[in-house]
């Protein structure tokens, strides 16, 4: 498909590289003893799962009358459960119902609570022109210039709404804040497309991809500044194969134990040591 097997991401994560540009950018600005505190206990990191669609928006709805809002929730679970088995990690869904959340809520959750990344679970119907050759899994991280017509395709039928504000920044001059954000998002921009690398390879290996499995759209559940987000089509409803596929809690499980292993890739030792710490202290 193009993309090495297998691809071996930093030591240091993005959420943690970030966080470290926070502070040395805003250091002068803090108080003493708030740079003097103890070092609290690590934290396993946050990742954010996000069934798309739901409640009043089913989103796809297949020849067999499969809902996407339905296959996007049962394949969130699956990746919850096989997360939380593995204790690397906490995790938490946009939604856990029959839901509407809107996309501008579905960002602030992942970054409300600080998220080591948020990943998107979709599964579209293509547009009538790419209908007959859709078909398989692919990867998005954001672009606002797509990479292909159906990428173009995809996220303007996804896109309610928009993105902004909202960063909370340390409190230095307006120049100095525009460096941080600057920083912020080449960093964000670094993590998303590791993360959308780590879960091709991993989806490579499991079920059918799309040709051209790596893309980029202007999705607005990836707009986050400060969180790394890739959004994953598991397969097209408009595609008899493919709903026959996710209809299939077998096939929704190896979508699921792939995204696991890409998102274990990604948080690479930070989680590990993290489980560690938690387990020494009980």
């Amino acid at each position: 498909m193009g993309v090495a097997k297998r691809m071996r991401g930093s030591d240091q994560p993005t959420a943690l590289r970030r966080r470290g540009l926070l502070l040395a950018i805003g250091a002068a600005a803090l108080p003493a003893p708030a740079l003097a505190q103890g070092a609290a206990r690590p934290r396993l990191p946050l990742v954010v799962l996000d069934p798309g669609h739901g409640g009043r928006d089913p989103g796809a709805i297949g020849a067999a009358g499969t809902q996407e809002k339905q296959v996007t929730l049962a394949l969130a679970l699956d990746i919850r459960r096989a997360l939380e088995g593995a204790g690397r990690c906490r995790v938490a869904l946009t939604r856990s119902g029959d839901s509407f959340v809107p996309l501008k809520r579905r960002v602030d959750m992942a970054r409300e609570r600080e998220a080591a990344l948020l990943l998107s679970i979709h599964a579209d119907a293509a547009p009538r022109e790419h209908a007959a050759q859709a078909r398989g899994a692919s990867v998005y991280t954001l672009s606002e210039t797509a990479s292909d017509p159906l990428a173009a395709a995809l996220a303007r039928r996804e896109n309610l709404a928009d993105r902004a504000g909202g960063l909370r920044l340390p409190s230095v001059s307006p120049e100095v804040q525009r460096i941080l954000l600057s920083l912020m998002r080449q960093e964000t921009r670094a993590g998303s497309e590791r993360l959308a690398r780590l879960a091709v390879n991993a989806l490579d290996d499991d079920v059918p991809l799309l040709r051209q499995p790596l893309r980029r759209a202007g999705f607005v559940v990836l707009k986050a500044p400060d969180v790394p987000s890739a959004l994953v089509e598991c397969g097209f409803l408009s595609h008899p194969t493919d709903e026959a596929a996710l209809r299939q809690p077998r096939h929704r499980a190896r979508i699921a134990n792939a995204l696991t292993e890409a998102v274990h890739g990604f948080l690479g030792r930070r989680s590990l040591a993290a489980r560690d710490d938690d387990a020494r202290l009980g």
